[in-house]
């Protein structure tokens, strides 16, 4: 009876095992969503799926878990969407900035980005409604997880005297803002075709409003963020 009771145990471990992997599988594919790459046709392809989206549903998920203690896997932090805004001031008296800004933006994130426009006059600032001051992209699916591996692994290491990321871009309900302060550690610009450098800032936006887990998942994920003694240290 021992035995039989034994081979019941190990059945249903591996089956509640089978029914976890597969509740990831299918979290990880919700998070993803589509991905396509454009041929030189002009036509889009489906491609394989992000690297990222394995290292989260196969480390990130379960180290978060146990660190912390949570019960249900849908208690760990998901990306939603990953916004890039650039700021182009001196649009209002030269539209052709306006234009290289957009096009530098498309060629690092990979999509067309959307002109921004004031919502309001200020005669201050001679700014009129409705006049474009900058442009956006909102990153989601299998794109938001490719930029933000060439975010981690190629552009922020080419960062002059980098010393590692501020943990105090978060904004109190677990979404974290990194500011840049030019687009030329992005290996998609040309710097012969460059006419001004361009600071940029990107959105990280995620679920569950945790500050502290926000900065564990995005740790997991490879983001290179100060220790505490050293973040502490440079602030002295």
């Amino acid at each position: 009876m021992a035995e039989k009771t034994d081979a019941e145990k190990a059945k249903a471990a591996k089956a509640a095992a089978a029914a976890k992997k597969a509740g990831l599988e299918k979290q990880a594919s919700k998070t993803a969503g589509p991905a396509y790459a454009v041929n030189a046709d002009g036509l889009e392809t489906e491609h394989a799926e992000p690297r990222l989206i394995a290292q989260y549903r196969e480390a990130v998920v379960p180290s978060l878990m146990e660190k912390h203690g949570l019960k249900n896997m849908h208690q760990v932090p998901r990306l939603q969407k990953i916004v890039v805004n650039i700021g182009v001031s001196e649009a209002r008296d030269n539209v052709q900035m306006l234009d290289n800004a957009r096009e530098e933006l498309a060629m690092i994130t990979g999509q067309l980005p959307q002109v921004r426009r004031a919502t309001k006059s200020i005669s201050n600032f001679k700014l009129r409604e409705g006049m474009p001051i900058g442009v956006r992209v909102t990153l989601r699916g299998h794109r938001m997880w490719e930029f933000l591996d060439r975010l981690i692994t190629v552009a922020i290491p080419r960062i002059r005297d980098f010393r590692g990321l501020e943990p105090k871009g978060f904004d109190g309900s677990g979404n974290f803002n990194l500011g840049l302060k030019e687009q030329l550690i992005f290996p998609e610009i040309n710097t012969e075709r460059v006419t001004k450098q361009r600071g940029m800032n990107i959105s990280f936006v995620l679920t569950q409003g945790s500050d502290k887990l926000s900065l564990d998942f995005l740790k997991e994920l490879g983001m290179p963020f100060k220790q505490p003694a050293a973040a502490a240290a440079a602030r002295n």
